[in-house]
């Protein structure tokens, strides 16, 4: 149902130019797509809920019908609409002052019946939980299986780390980061690989990712204090290298050529609950890494001025079609109850686009001021318009954004 709607004006993301040029008595016509837009995207804002359900969320075709679902909290709204709205665990809201069991979100097919699975980290210290996905039985809570207990870190990633036929969960357990893998049989408890020795004495942890660092084709663990080599062979602990990505860890990390020198470099929050974006430079011979501010603090701001708190969860993929991969943040509203620095401020939502013309830079493009990001979210195109989208969900309710040349917004019911 929907209560409230301004006209959206659709506008083609691909603006075709046409021109004929005769060289020698050949004409041809030459098509231009227009990839990169002279101006700045606008945004197509979906209000969903205003309730507060979940911290994380996930974009997959859970019903298998060829459009994007979207996953957050205890729904998943089918596409290409999202107007129908499905329960796969029992609705459960939870109050701004307090925390959510839902804080990371993830899909993908965990026993192998080519139907997409949900995957939930419920709280740093608690339960991971996963859904199996009935198929085309629609209407009824899903099975609910565990993963594994007592996840820790506040940015587990869901990826295929070690090369294998299936996802792997890495978190941090027992004080060490690592993987789970789950067995031939899914519906028992998955079996959890330490690859670093005990770095994390207590409390939650923040800044986990996975990429390859050093470039020989194996996806390595990143973290705060380093980054650890995936070997040939993952049998004991990975060998470590210690790097400074930031003192008390930020949000998702990742591995990636910023500056287009053939080597990949480290992106980052530097604090979950305070000021900073960096992407760290690879220095050739094994010389370290070299930080570069993407977003400063108050009383260090850069050239472009925007400034918030509490990036707690990004996402890196190509925002404009351009062919270089940008980075998507926002504010964390509320975290820890209105006890951070900045969180009087608007829950703002970014893309910052990578550049290399005459140097490296990020530009940065506001998507929204009143939503903020989660603990996780992902950016995927929902639409099947070539354009990626971005859905988040956290104190403020859940959002969806979608790329077009004209803002407006669109709220369905609760």
């Amino acid at each position: 149902m929907i209560l409230t709607y301004k006209k959206v004006i659709k506008m083609n993301a691909s603006v075709i130019k046409y021109s004929i040029i005769t060289v020698l008595s050949l004409c041809a016509m030459i098509t231009l797509n227009a990839a990169e837009p002279k101006e700045d995207a606008g945004w197509n804002k979906t209000v969903f809920t205003s309730t507060f359900y979940a911290e994380g969320s996930a974009i997959s075709d859970i019903n298998q019908d060829g459009s994007m679902d979207l996953v957050a909290g205890p729904f998943w709204y089918a596409g290409p609409d999202f107007k129908t709205k499905h329960n796969y665990y029992a609705t459960e809201a939870f109050l701004p002052s307090s925390y959510s069991q839902n804080f990371n979100t993830f899909c993908g097919d965990i026993n192998g019946d080519k139907w997409p699975d949900i995957l939930v980290v419920s709280y740093p210290g608690k339960n991971a939980y996963w859904y199996r996905n009935p198929g085309k039985v629609t209407g009824e809570i899903w099975d609910r299986f565990v993963v594994l207990g007592d996840v820790r870190n506040e940015s587990p990633q869901f990826i295929n780390i070690v090369g294998d036929d299936r996802k792997e969960l890495i978190c941090t357990y027992a004080g060490s980061h690592g993987y789970a893998t789950s067995p031939k049989n899914p519906t028992k408890p998955w079996t959890f690989t330490p690859v670093t020795a005990k770095v994390l004495k207590r409390g939650f942890g923040h800044g986990l990712g996975v990429g390859d660092v050093n470039g020989d084709g194996r996806l390595d663990v990143i973290a705060n204090i380093g980054w650890w080599e995936q070997p040939e062979k993952t049998v004991g602990l990975w060998q470590y290298h210690k790097a400074d990505f930031g003192k008390s860890g930020g949000a998702d990390m990742f591995a990636y050529d910023v500056d287009g020198d053939g080597d990949n470099d480290v992106i980052t929050g530097l604090s979950a609950h305070a000021y900073g974006l960096a992407w760290f430079e690879q220095l050739p011979g094994n010389k370290g890494f070299k930080k570069h501010m993407i977003m400063g603090d108050p009383k260090n701001p850069l050239a472009h001025g925007v400034v918030f708190s509490q990036a707690h969860s990004m996402a890196l993929i190509d925002m404009n079609n351009d062919g270089l991969l940008d980075l998507v943040t926002g504010k964390r509203y509320w975290a820890h109850r209105g006890k951070d620095i900045g969180s009087a401020d608007p829950a703002v939502l970014y893309w910052f686009e990578l550049s290399r013309k005459n140097s490296v830079k990020y530009i940065p493009h506001q998507i929204d001021d009143d939503s903020g990001v989660g603990t996780q979210f992902q950016a995927a195109d929902v639409n099947a318009d070539g354009w990626p989208d971005v859905l988040v969900c956290n104190k403020k309710g859940t959002f969806l954004f979608t790329q077009t040349r004209r803002a407006s917004e669109v709220k369905l019911a609760d």
